[in-house]
């Protein structure tokens, strides 16, 4: 089991883990490009964040270009909104072919390194998670979404083909950010939750895999992060061997947990559409309703569906805090009432 698990299931308390880095621009006057570009303006929006919401973990920023940037994609920066990436690298196998396999560091990757390893020297005591793509996802930004979706069933020689060569860059990121001292990663397959049960199992699971034997140990954790997928890819995902899952919107998460039954950890899923947009009243609903269905579940922490968009407002992150708190306030009052019936049954008897 991996440190990360065994804190998240030994807790007292119900966790926290809203993915939003960008959230915390606010509270440094910082932009966008500063949180992609400067390790240092990074590592200062996540510390400010963490210090005023106090949730026990410390989350680099979700960037899901810098990996194909790496590779030799072009992408398109600005002050204040997310990446975009420009045009496909790879379109045939003779693409794949040529295709020059960077070094965990190249191009913007290292600002994500260098961002960990700031926020494991700034607050040791708290578990850092690290951000990078995954498999699918990564091929599917290199060679199109819509292109990689369509060549899954028209060109899947292609497809494995470009999947066997960033897998291996995926693992030594991935040992990269275990050298830095954190405690794991979010490996974000998005694209994987497009393809059906089948295509997933062929394109993802497997590629996944490999990258969580390589990297996975006690000190270090794969949260897996797929926002696309559904109930019905459950089981498919669940072949990739990681210990820790984070689901979006379309999860059924009550069922979800109830198929796993503690065997791995899931974390999701409120929607960040609710979280941005608000107001705080519902967002704090919507946490209540999983907290609700999570009662009792060590292995559940909840979290954003996915990452939180640049200037969503910090009171609703706070909402969302502030309802695991309360949960966890109610969890202690239980418990200390539990333990406190018992003499007096004894006493009875």
């Amino acid at each position: 089991m991996t440190n990360l698990r065994a804190t998240i299931e030994s807790s007292p308390r119900r966790l926290a883990m809203p993915i939003g880095a960008y959230a915390g621009l606010a509270l440094t006057g910082g932009r966008v490009r500063d949180v992609l570009c400067d390790p240092d303006a990074q590592a200062a929006a996540v510390l400010a964040l963490n210090e005023r919401l106090g949730t026990p973990f410390l989350l680099t920023a979700m960037d899901l270009s810098a990996e194909a940037e790496a590779f030799g994609s072009t992408v398109r920066l600005t002050d204040d909104a997310m990446p975009a990436l420009i045009g496909r690298l790879v379109t045939s196998g003779a693409d794949v072919e040529r295709l020059a396999v960077p070094a965990p560091g190249d191009a913007r990757t290292r600002v994500h390194l260098d961002a960990a390893a700031l926020l494991v020297a700034a607050s040791p005591e708290k578990p850092v998670l690290g951000g990078l793509i995954g498999p699918f996802s990564l091929a599917a930004r290199m060679f199109g979404v819509s292109e990689a979706l369509e060549a899954t069933l028209s060109e899947p020689a292609v497809i494995l083909a470009l999947l066997e060569r960033v897998t291996p860059f995926l693992i030594e990121y991935a040992l990269e950010f275990r050298r830095a001292g954190a405690a794991g990663v979010i490996m974000a397959e998005p694209a994987a939750g497009l393809l059906s049960p089948r295509g997933l199992a062929r394109f993802s699971a497997p590629f996944v895999k490999r990258v969580v034997d390589a990297a996975q140990d006690p000190t270090f954790a794969i949260v897996l992060h797929n926002c696309g997928a559904k109930i019905v890819h459950l089981d498919r995902i669940l072949e990739s061997g990681a210990e820790i899952y984070h689901f979006g919107v379309p999860m059924d998460l009550p069922a979800a947990l109830a198929r796993v039954d503690g065997r791995v950890v899931i974390c999701g899923n409120i929607d960040p559409t609710f979280i941005h947009a608000g107001p705080p009243s519902v967002v704090s609903a919507e946490a209540r309703r999983l907290l609700d269905a999570s009662a009792g579940n060590r292995a559940f922490v909840l979290s954003s569906g996915c990452d939180l968009p640049p200037g969503t407002p910090l009171e609703n992150v706070e909402a969302l805090c502030a309802a695991v708190d309360a949960a966890g306030a109610a969890d202690a009052v239980d418990a200390a009432g539990a333990a406190g019936a018992a003499p007096a049954s004894e006493s009875v008897s």
